[in-house]
């Protein structure tokens, strides 16, 4: 991930260069205007009072570029910019930060989807990693995975917190058969012994404590059973197929001996 790069720098640092533009009654660059920097880069956008403010292009001679607003030489609105390493960031921008809402492409093909704050993913945000298909849903913290979060992968998901990109505390796993794992991320007493390495990183361990019947949710509140459970007899009918048939025949077996010496004793009392 690309921070405040080396390009960025350069833009700041350079000198005013050529210029071909408009400018104002005190010879100030002001309006439209194109620049081209000592350095290599070059500038076609709108000027104010001498400074890059409004819309304009940016582009450096490592094959960066940046187009979008600015305002007193500084990237500050919407913007779009484009990384030597092949990655990119659209979104907004504050006193030349990442700062707002913008979605980040990494050059390896993963995605950010969120909120910035000083050039950080920071606030609520999306994360969805390219080569498996996995994403990561909830809270960030200067950069890293951090709170209340959920972490999706192709047939099962996980929630629960996170704390400097790893889960901690209680959770649940959620499976796609049915059932949810509930439980806890904790430290073995092996690793708490390795905590005097500062340099080890040591991921939690997953104690799950039980299973239950995945719960459901829909937008209006309701459960509907999933489509293996609507396909199963209900428990009273399962009770009813199991134990009904044989407790029928016999009490049919018991009225009929009844009939029979009813029909004795009538019998009888006729004679």
């Amino acid at each position: 991930m690309s921070d405040l790069s080396e390009e960025e720098i350069e833009e700041e640092e350079a000198d005013l260069g050529e210029y071909d533009g408009e400018r104002n009654s005190e010879g100030e660059r002001h309006g439209r205007g194109k620049a081209h920097l000592p350095n290599g880069d070059t500038y076609d956008g709108e000027y104010e009072h001498g400074l890059k403010s409004g819309k304009g292009t940016y582009r450096f001679r490592n094959g960066a570029c940046y187009t979008g607003e600015y305002l007193e030489n500084k990237k500050h609105g919407k913007g779009i910019f484009f990384y030597p390493d092949g990655s990119k960031y659209e979104g907004d921008w504050v006193n030349d930060q990442r700062h707002g809402y913008g979605e980040y492409t990494y050059a390896n093909g993963d995605t950010y989807t969120g909120e910035w704050f000083n050039h950080n993913r920071h606030g609520q945000g999306t994360y969805v990693y390219k080569d498996t298909g996995s994403k990561y849903v909830g809270g960030w913290v200067n950069g890293n995975q951090e709170g209340e979060a959920e972490l999706i992968h192709l047939n099962h998901r996980f929630k629960g917190k996170f704390l400097n990109g790893n889960p901690v505390g209680r959770g649940k796993y959620v499976f796609d058969i049915g059932c949810e794992q509930h439980g806890e991320y904790i430290q073995s007493d092996q690793d708490k012994e390795e905590e005097e390495e500062p340099s080890l990183l040591v991921e939690p361990k997953w104690k799950a404590s039980e299973i239950t019947k995945l719960t459901l949710w829909t937008p209006h509140g309701e459960n509907p059973p999933s489509p293996r459970d609507a396909s199963l007899p209900s428990s009273h009918e399962v009770l009813s197929e199991a134990v009904g048939p044989g407790q029928d025949a016999e009490e049919e077996e018991e009225e009929s001996r009844d009939e029979e010496e009813n029909k004795d004793q009538e019998d009888q009392g006729e004679e």
